[in-house]
């Protein structure tokens, strides 16, 4: 196993050449590129699938949003009237309902990383939303969190908290009725 010793050599000095060295790791080959195939490395077209999700994309969104500061819980409905695709980004416009406050929102939604950003418009919110905040979102519309303009508001310190969005899809479908139910018997 060879041994790297370190050596003192004053300047100017000649350094030996070894034009093949016994040590695993030559910094020379290392510099050297490797030749590797010319095929594309991603095949994921994040402007296709942009393109793709302005049309697919649902366009009513319901949940809750809970707030961190102890509020009760409000269900929360999302309106999407526009999807346009520009780029790798999808931009989102719509109303977005909290309880009894509807608002115009505006967002967008990268098509490669599925992160997410939806900006409540209207300036009366409810309690735990501030105005000038945003949604992230890191998975599409569910969860997102509550990113605040700022850390404490001092003229009304209950708004602006934060707190946690979580939208589904699934407002549009209806719990199944089942008509001809079996009676159930016990076993005794």
């Amino acid at each position: 196993m060879p041994l790297l010793l370190a050596m003192d050599l004053p300047v100017g000095s000649q350094v030996p050449f070894d034009a093949n060295p016994q040590l695993p790791l030559d910094p020379i080959q290392l510099a050297v590129p490797l030749k590797v195939d010319q095929g594309d490395v991603e095949s994921f077209d994040p402007v296709a699938r942009a393109s793709e999700l302005a049309e697919s994309l649902p366009r009513q969104w319901c949940g809750t949003f809970e707030p961190f500061d102890g509020n009760p819980t409000v269900d929360v409905t999302l309106d999407i009237s526009q999807l346009t695709a520009m780029g790798q980004m999808v931009d989102i416009r719509g109303t977005m309902t909290f309880g009894s406050v509807t608002t115009p929102v505006q967002g967008n939604l990268h098509a490669k990383s599925d992160q997410l950003d939806l900006i409540p418009l209207a300036d009366p919110l409810i309690a735990g939303l501030e105005p000038g905040g945003v949604f992230l979102g890191l998975q599409d519309f569910s969860p997102t969190g509550w990113q605040a303009p700022r850390l404490v508001n001092v003229a009304n310190p209950s708004t602006g908290v934060g707190g946690r969005l979580a939208l589904t899809i699934r407002c549009q479908e209806e719990p199944p009725v089942y008509q001809d139910e079996l009676p159930v018997q016990p076993l005794w």
